[in-house]
């Protein structure tokens, strides 16, 4: 099922600009290995369902997922044919924001081959470029 908040203050949003670089949430910070997107979008929560499924199929119970973005923010779209006016749409879907060099997923106890053919996976279900990356270790 799709990921959603259980409870919000304000039912709609207003669409807001995504035009600056990631600076939280740009490391790896969880796991040994990331999926990191080099552009801006808001990824829908059914993408990033899409993105689980496909590593859990492929992971076969190996190593652990985390999932580094949520989706937060409310989508509202009106139906086709619609004429203008009558007040904003319902929700039609849930989103993420992410900015360019924002983690995705992080996956941890298993082999960098199988991690960076996992990520190929999930990148495939992204739509955006995405680039595996490694922990930086820091002394």
């Amino acid at each position: 099922m799709p990921r959603m908040p259980k409870r919000v203050k304000f039912r709609k949003e207003m669409r807001r600009g995504r035009d600056r670089k990631a600076t939280k949430g740009n490391y790896v910070a969880f796991g040994d290995y990331g999926l990191q997107a080099l552009e801006g979008v808001w990824l829908t929560a059914r993408q990033i369902e899409a993105g689980r499924i496909a590593a859990q199929h492929f992971l076969k119970r190996r190593g652990k997922i985390y999932i580094r973005v949520f989706p937060d923010k409310p989508v509202s779209k009106k139906p086709l044919e619609q004429r203008m006016g009558k007040g904003k749409a319902d929700v039609d879907y849930w989103a993420a924001r992410v900015k360019p060099g924002t983690m995705l997923f992080e996956i941890a106890g298993v082999s960098e081959e199988d991690a960076k053919q996992t990520f190929a996976r999930i990148a495939m279900k992204m739509p955006v470029r995405c680039r595996f990356v490694g922990r930086r270790l820091t002394v």
